[in-house]
């Protein structure tokens, strides 16, 4: 990725680890032939946030990890597979993923309290714990981007981004990386996502952030409406870039925030985009809402919506799934002044068809991104979500994950 200045400031550079991160990935035998474990460490323990699934079988290295995190808000290393969810396991789950925490601390000679586990694959599998030590053994202390692989299941590529922005001074890194394909439906957070930056935040302010813009950018995406066992996006701050400690008084916060946010809806627009047998990116932008909320949940809603994903794969022009997507929220909506717009192209004008060309209309349709715009003419709230088509592959992978 080029360097390139963004409006806020910050500085989008090809991707590298913050100050004081070390990680390595590596293929254990989890997976045929592809990297299936990885880790990050920090050389000194940071300050940790993190969101997590609402899916009520919330995996065992998912609730290990939200618990270990909620101890001190720190963590010093994650270790991370691909392959097997370790979820639905029972009691043995647990005990798996405590074992691993406690062979990465001893490798690394840390506190156990101080690692996190992440797990993503199949559900409802015992994990080898054989292959689990033998890639804990294997792994390195390294600067290579192994570890954003070895996350991966379906995914048809690794999902990165970093970013630079000055804080008091001092130039602080935020790179993040994240899987997610199919699953994608968060109530939280997205699969798998890791946020790392070198800035010093102070205590607790970390979480409130992650909190906060996840709701506009991960919670804001869809692929087929299904909420994954093991979702969780964790975020680690070390204080090696050396800044003055940031907090929300900090004339450069603002400036933080949104380089934060921008790491986090890249990725997520990442995801959307590489959603399992999709071909399109669909952006939704709401406008005129009554409220936020009106907003967010009608963005979401068609992003979501089964017949408005197979209309822009099959490229029709379809504009009544769209209002019908948007009339089954509780959004307020003024039902006879509402307009839709495919492209920048008219779609709906004030509740009724456009009169649009269709020819014009169908080759938007075949665009590698759809941009969709709403007006609800019923306040001055806005809102964006992002999802994808839902094609033929779609079904071919789903029906034989597991092979």
């Amino acid at each position: 990725m080029l360097k390139s200045e963004d409006e806020t400031g910050f500085n989008i550079v090809p991707f590298t680890w913050p100050k004081g991160y070390k990680s390595d990935g590596v293929h254990a035998g989890l997976r045929k032939d592809k990297k299936d474990m990885g880790w990050i460490f920090s050389e000194t323990p940071a300050q940790a946030a993190g969101t997590y699934t609402t899916n009520q079988f919330q995996a065992a290295p998912t609730k290990l990890t939200k618990n270990t995190i909620n101890q001190d808000h720190k963590l010093q290393a994650i270790i991370m597979n691909s392959a097997n969810a370790n979820s639905v396991t029972g009691n043995q789950g647990d005990l798996d993923a405590a074992k691993s925490q406690k062979l990465v601390a001893d490798k690394l000679g840390i506190d156990q309290d101080l690692v996190g586990v992440a797990s993503t694959g199949v559900i409802g599998e015992p994990l080898p714990m054989d292959i689990i030590e033998k890639g804990i053994n294997e792994l390195q202390l390294l600067d290579n981007d192994n570890a954003t692989y070895a996350i991966l299941t379906t995914d048809k590529h690794n999902k990165t981004i970093s970013t630079q922005v000055q804080v008091a001074g001092k130039t602080v890194t935020i790179s993040g990386f994240c899987k997610g394909s199919g699953m994608i439906h968060p109530k939280m957070a997205t699969m798998l996502g890791f946020v790392l930056t070198d800035a010093k935040v102070a205590d607790g302010l970390l979480q409130l952030m992650l909190s906060n813009e996840v709701e506009t950018t991960f919670n804001q995406i869809t692929v087929d409406g299904d909420t994954s066992t093991n979702d969780m996006v964790v975020t680690m701050a070390n204080g090696q870039a050396g800044n003055d400690e940031l907090t929300t008084d900090s004339p450069d916060y603002q400036n933080f925030v949104s380089a934060f946010n921008k790491v986090l809806a890249e990725l997520a627009k990442d995801i959307a985009a590489d959603g399992e047998g999709a071909t399109k990116l669909v952006e939704v932008n709401v406008k005129n809402a009554a409220n936020h909320d009106d907003a967010q949940k009608v963005s979401k809603a068609i992003v979501g919506s089964s017949l408005v994903k197979t209309a822009i794969f099959g490229q029709d022009a379809n504009w009544g799934r769209i209002i019908a997507a948007i009339g089954q929220t509780n959004a307020k909506v003024d039902i006879d002044h509402t307009s839709v717009w495919l492209n920048g192209l008219a779609l709906v004008d004030n509740s009724k068809t456009a009169n649009f060309d269709e020819a014009e209309m169908k080759e938007s349709l075949g665009n590698d991104k759809i941009t969709i715009l709403v007006d609800l003419n019923s306040g001055t709230a806005t809102g964006q979500a992002w999802g994808c088509d839902l094609t033929y592959n779609y079904v071919r992978i789903n029906a034989s994950y597991r092979s």
